[in-house]
């Protein structure tokens, strides 16, 4: 019987991860992009290095909490690096590593998307909207139906 060695295990294992599986960490990592705070983030800081205060001012709506949160997150994960500049205030900025960079071009991508396709949206929910306040009629069997319909 041959033996795994550890980085054999985690290659298997990377092959074998289903996102669809609420255990599955691809799973849980999807769940932590998939916040808009993310989103945002990663968006404004796809055009450089930017310093929290302006990441708040970019970001409307944005509490200082969510974030503050949502920074370490990103720096956890590796896709964001934070340097602190000792001076009189501390100077922090925060820069998107090239792992970040990557899923940036994705992000801001989805945020382009939402900025071009959202009258069509916005249509589509007035119709959604409109046919579902309408009392529902109950549709006859097909058996019935008179015939060329």
């Amino acid at each position: 019987m041959a033996t795994t060695t550890a980085a054999q295990k985690r290659e298997q294992a990377r092959v074998e991860y289903d996102a669809f599986l609420r255990a599955c960490p691809t799973n849980q990592l999807l769940d932590r992009l998939s916040d808009k705070w993310v989103s945002l983030v990663l968006a404004a800081l796809a055009s450089g290095p930017m310093r929290y205060s302006d990441l708040s001012r970019k970001i409307a709506g944005v509490s200082p909490k969510m974030l503050t949160q949502t920074l370490r997150s990103l720096e956890r994960d590796g896709i964001l690096t934070r340097t602190v500049t000792p001076s009189v205030p501390v100077r922090v900025d925060y820069e998107l590593t090239e792992l970040g960079s990557s899923l940036a071009q994705l992000m801001t991508a989805v945020k382009t998307w939402a900025e071009t396709h959202f009258d069509e949206v916005h249509e589509a929910r007035e119709r959604y909207d409109a046919e579902s306040a309408q009392p529902l009629r109950p549709r006859r069997p097909a058996a019935a139906r008179p015939a060329g319909r």
